[in-house]
C-alpha cells in the first residue's frame, strides 16, 4: 500500500514514520501529480486557513476532490478534520466538503490549553492517548457517519464511509492503532475496487 501525506504544513513528517512503522509505503504530496497511484491520504495537522490558501495556490483542490471521487480513502486530523468538514461553525463556505459533520475551530482553547487525554476508540481500542493541540470538534453527524470517540461529551473521532477524520493528533506518539485502523480502511476500499 502507498499512502500520501499532503506535505503543505504541520506535522508531516510524524505523519510518514507512522505509516512506515505500520508497514505501508509513505509519500509527502505537495503537487498534483503527486497522488496519482496513492491508495490513502492522510491530511495533517496546522492551521487550517493556511492549509486552505496553500491547497488553492498548488493547485490541488480539485485533484483532491476527485481523489475522494475515485472512493480512496481520506485521513484528516485536527485541521485535517476541518478540511474533510461539510460545515465549519461561523464560515459560509467549507474547504473540501466531503463528510457530513460540522466543526468548530479551537472549540478546546487556545496553544496554551493544549492537552493529553485517554480516550476509548472503537474499532481501535482502550487507553489511546490523544494530543489535543487548539483542537477542533465535531459539533454533529450526519446520518451515516459513525462517531469513533467522545472525550468531556465532545466527538472527536468519526468515520463515514472512506472518510476518518480526529480532533487529535495521533501521529504526536508512538502508538500507531489508530493509523493501523486507518491503512485497514485502505486495504477494505483496494479490495472493494478490484473486485
Amino acid at each position: 500500500m502507498k499512502i500520501g501525506v499532503l506535505g503543505l504544513q504541520g506535522a508531516v513528517q510524524e505523519h510518514i514514520h507512522a505509516i512506515e512503522a505500520c508497514g505501508a509505503e509513505a509519500v509527502i504530496v505537495k503537487k498534483p501529480e503527486q497522488l496519482a497511484g496513492l491508495d490513502g491520504l492522510v491530511l495533517p495537522g496546522g492551521e487550517s486557513t493556511t492549509m486552505r490558501r496553500l491547497i488553492d495556490r498548488y493547485g490541488l483542490m480539485e485533484p483532491l476532490k476527485q481523489f475522494a471521487a475515485d472512493g480512496k480513502p481520506m485521513f484528516g486530523t485536527c485541521a485535517g478534520l476541518i478540511l474533510l468538514a461539510k460545515r465549519i461553525v461561523g464560515y459560509d463556505e467549507p474547504h473540501l466538503g466531503l463528510m457530513d459533520i460540522t466543526v468548530e475551530r479551537n472549540s478546546f482553547g487556545r496553544q496554551r490549553e493544549s492537552f493529553e487525554a485517554e480516550l476509548s476508540i472503537k474499532g481501535v481500542g482502550d487507553g489511546f492517548v490523544g494530543v489535543f493541540i487548539r483542537a477542533p470538534h465535531i459539533v454533529e453527524v450526519g446520518d451515516g457517519v459513525d462517531v469513533l470517540a467522545t472525550y468531556n461529551d465532545r466527538i472527536v473521532a468519526a468515520r463515514q464511509g472512506q472518510f476518518l477524520g480526529c480532533s487529535f493528533h495521533p501521529e504526536l506518539t508512538d502508538d500507531h492503532r489508530f493509523m493501523q485502523y486507518f491503512l485497514n480502511m485502505v486495504k477494505e476500499a483496494k479490495t472493494i475496487s478490484s473486485v
